[in-house]
C-alpha cells in the first residue's frame, strides 16, 4: 500500500523470513561463523537457539543455500512433541522412506543403508530439526545414536537442531552429557542492540529500494528499540505499521510521536483501551495490570502531581512501551502455537502425498 508513496520496490518489513534481507549484525555474524565452522567439520550436531523472530530461520536458510545441494542431501523435520520412536519415523520420512508399519529395527537398517549409499556416491546427509525444544530427552538420545553411523572414519549424518531458548536448558541436564559431547558448534541469537536496530531498519529499507525515504527522526530509533526489545520480527511489525501511518498522514519524516502512536495502537489491539472513565482497581496489595497502567491518562496524573509536561510525556511513553511489551509476549505465545499447528498440517500433507504416491505405484505397474 505504502511502497509507491515512499518510492520502494517492495515491502521492507515483512514478517516472513527472507534471506535476501539478511542483516549481518554482530549477533548474526557470530552465529553464522559458528555454523560455518560446524559445517566444515561435517560431523556431530550444530545447535541454534534464539527467541521467536530473532532470525534463526533466515540464517539457516542462508547457510543451506550456500551449500552445494548436488552434494548434500537435506532432510527437514519439524518436531511436534513426538516420542522417541515417532521421531525416528519422522527422520525416515524426511529422507523419503516408507515408515508405516515398519519396525524400529527395520527402519534403522534402512536408514543406515541409505546413509552408506549416499556416502559411497560422494554425498553428505544433513538433518535439520526445527522446534527442537519440543524434543523429549529420549528423542534427543535417538538422534544421538544416529550420529554413531560411520563409514570408516567418516560420519554419515550431521544434524542441525534449531529451537527456542528453553532447548539450551534441556541440554544442560545431567542425562544430556553424552549428547553435549557430540555438539560441534552451538550459538544463541540474542536481540539486537540500539545501534544494530537502527542499522537493521536502514538496511531493510535499502534492500527494498529506498533512496532516502522515509526518513526517521534520530530519537525514533530509540523508541522503536524500546518497543521491540531488539527482536527483528517485532522491529518489522512496528516499522511496517509506522510506514503505513506515515503514508496515511502524508509524512516522509517519521518521529517519536509517530512511534508512540503505533505503540498505542498495538496496546489497544492487545485489549487496552485508549482512555478509561475511571481508574482501574487492583487486587489488594497487588499491582495494576501493565495494560491498564499504560491506558491511564497523563492529564489525570499531572493534575495531582507537581511534574513537568516533559517528565509526564516520558512516563507516558515508558508505560506505553511496557504495555506493548506485554502485548508482544502474548503475540509470541500465540505465534508459537500457530507455527506448531501449521507445521503439523504440513507434515500431515506430506504424509498424505506419500500415501497417494504409494497407492498409485501398483496401479501404474499394472497398466504397464
Amino acid at each position: 500500500m505504502y511502497e509507491a508513496f515512499y518510492g520502494l520496490s517492495n515491502k521492507p518489513f515483512q514478517l516472513n523470513p527472507d534471506p535476501s534481507f539478511y542483516f549481518d549484525s554482530k549477533q548474526h555474524r557470530r552465529a553464522k561463523a559458528y555454523l560455518e565452522y560446524g559445517v566444515m567439520r561435517n560431523e556431530g550436531f550444530i545447535v541454534i537457539t534464539g527467541e521467536v523472530g530473532a532470525g534463526k530461520t533466515t540464517i539457516l536458510r542462508g547457510l543451506l543455500d550456500s551449500l552445494n545441494r548436488s552434494d548434500v542431501v537435506v532432510g527437514q523435520l519439524v518436531t511436534t512433541q513426538l516420542d522417541a520412536e515417532d521421531t525416528l519415523r519422522m527422520v525416515g520420512a524426511a529422507f523419503g522412506f516408507q515408515v508405516k508399519g515398519v519396525t524400529k529395527s527395520e527402519l534403522l537398517i534402512t536408514l543406515e543403508a541409505f546413509l552408506i549409499g549416499q556416502a559411497s556416491q560422494g554425498k553428505r546427509c544433513l538433518l535439520v530439526v526445527d522446534e527442537a525444544q519440543n524434543l523429549s530427552p529420549r528423542a534427543v538420545e535417538e538422534l544421538r545414536m544416529l550420529s554413531n553411523y560411520q563409514l570408516g572414519t567418516q560420519a554419515l549424518l550431521q544434524s542441525f537442531l534449531v529451537g527456542q531458548p528453553e532447548f539450551r536448558e534441556i541440554l544442560q541436564r545431567p542425562e544430556m552429557e553424552q549428547f553435549r559431547q557430540r555438539v560441534a558448534a552451538t550459538c544463541h541469537i540474542g536481540p539486537l542492540d540500539l545501534e544494530d536496530t537502527q542499522h537493521y531498519i536502514e538496511h531493510r529499507l535499502k534492500c527494498a529500494g529506498s533512496t532516502g525515504q522515509p526518513e526517521f527522526e534520530p530519537e525514533a530509533f530509540q523508541a522503536i528499540f524500546n518497543a521491540s526489545q531488539g527482536i527483528p520480527r517485532r522491529i518489522n511489525a512496528v516499522c511496517d505499521r509506522l510506514l503505513l501511518l506515515g503514508y496515511l498522514n502524508n509524512k516522509t519524516l517519521l518521529t517519536v510521536a509517530d512511534v508512540d502512536e503505533v505503540v498505542k495502537e498495538f496496546a489497544r489491539e492487545g485489549g487496552a483501551s485508549a482512555s478509561m472513565p475511571a481508574a482501574p482497581t487492583a487486587a489488594p496489595g497487588g499491582p495494576l495490570p501493565v495494560e491498564q497502567v499504560g491506558a491511564l491518562g497523563v492529564d489525570l496524573q499531572t493534575a495531582k502531581l507537581a511534574i513537568s509536561a516533559e517528565t509526564a510525556d516520558g512516563m507516558a511513553r515508558q508505560l506505553d512501551t511496557m504495555a506493548t511489551q506485554a502485548h508482544g509476549d502474548r503475540l509470541q505465545r500465540l505465534e508459537r502455537s500457530l507455527l506448531r499447528l501449521e507445521r503439523i498440517n504440513l507434515e500431515t500433507l506430506s504424509l498424505l502425498q506419500r500415501l497417494v504416491g504409494a497407492l498409485k505405484a501398483p496401479s501404474d505397474s499394472s497398466e504397464r
